[in-house]
């Protein structure tokens, strides 16, 4: 049992609360991650704030990079010391999911324990796996992928669930082929991802699309060819006249419902909208199905990129070292774990690309 640091969400939409609980020691195939940085996901303030539920206390996070401090006996194939990230992705590596390639929905994905206690003994939760807003983590080792050593740990963190998630989002699920055409709603961490992932797989024209111009110009820097503003009036044509044509992919990467409401409008015949963000529960959008399949069209839904940890995680490392991928340029700010509050506060704002809370 090991005494951490950790923010604890105790009522939702409250500011979390910096305490010190217990950390149970690694069982099974399960190790501890001394944490080096963590950063701020939309999932986690709508987790926070009470859009999807869960058990409280809580202790959300689940973007995180630092080094295995600890095996459980069945741990096979890390050493102590490691630099890895740890994700969300918990895969039983068996079931029909895993077995086909897709462990981002493991049929066995959920521990079912708490891995935390605070000072009464009093389980706390970790809703997505992680609990990476602590010192310390304990995560089944499925959970976790090396890193170079020489990679800050900020910009390894975004591994974890943004840039997967975008970049993911537009080669795995949405299996673009060179020369097509891409539209991006939302230009926010996962939306960079989602242009970044574009341009790697070689996007005829790439236009992104937000409510805020200053995160236009940020997606070009990231490869964008061209922005529309969202608030404009039907943007969509907008995007045709830009493109000579509606999109052959359009990654919704923000949880709005207006921003799915107004997706299959950029989608040409034959296209497809990749569903990337996730609105609270609940949340719903209206569509015409004669409309959608009178001309082929598709609705495919993405989580967390449908990545595959092991096949993924090297591609991507080696893009970053290469210069190809941009890490370093999404991290907004760092922050230390008493300051998160101001840190989730300020990703609320919505100008940040990400912050990240580094120990």
């Amino acid at each position: 049992m090991s005494k951490i640091k950790a923010a604890v969400a105790r009522t939702f939409g409250a500011p979390f609360q910096i305490e010190e609980l217990d950390l149970r020691a690694p069982q099974g195939r399960e190790v501890e991650v001394t944490i080096d940085a963590v950063a701020i996901c939309h999932s986690d303030i709508i987790f926070a704030d009470g859009g999807w539920g869960g058990d409280l206390p809580a202790v959300y996070g689940h973007e995180a990079a630092g080094r295995v401090t600890g095996l459980g006996p069945g741990a096979e194939g890390v050493e102590i010391g490691t630099p890895v990230i740890a994700t969300l992705i918990r895969a039983c590596g068996t079931c029909p999911c895993c077995a086909t390639g897709r462990p981002t929905i493991c049929l066995n994905a959920k521990s079912g324990q708490s891995r935390m206690a605070d000072a009464s003994g009093a389980p706390v939760a970790t809703p997505l796996e992680i609990g990476g807003f602590a010192e310390k983590t304990v995560v089944d080792i499925s959970q976790i992928a090396p890193v170079p050593a020489t990679m800050p740990a900020a910009s390894a963190a975004l591994l974890a669930c943004g840039v997967v998630t975008g970049v993911g989002a537009v080669v795995n699920a949405g299996a673009l082929r060179a020369g097509e055409d891409v539209v991006v709603i939302g230009a926010g961490g996962v939306g960079l991802n989602a242009v970044q992932g574009a341009r790697i797989a070689g996007a005829r024209r790439i236009v992104a699309v937000d409510i805020a111009p200053e995160k236009l110009e940020a997606a070009k820097a990231f490869g964008a060819t061209d922005g529309v503003l969202a608030t404009a009036e039907k943007p969509w044509r907008e995007v045709a006249k830009i493109l000579g044509r509606k999109a052959d992919a359009v990654f919704v990467t923000v949880g709005a419902i207006a921003a799915y409401q107004a997706a299959p409008n950029y989608m040409d015949r034959g296209g497809r909208v990749v569903m990337v963000g996730m609105p609270p529960s609940g949340a719903t959008m209206d569509l015409e199905p004669d409309s959608v399949a009178s001309v082929g069209q598709k609705l495919i839904g993405s989580k967390m990129g449908d990545v595959v940890l092991v096949r993924d995680i090297p591609w991507l490392v080696d893009l970053y070292e290469q210069g190809r991928l941009k890490l370093d340029e999404l991290v907004s700010q760092t922050w230390s774990l008493d300051d998160i509050n101001a840190a989730l506060d300020d990703t609320r704002a919505g100008a940040a690309l990400r912050n990240v809370i580094v120990f």
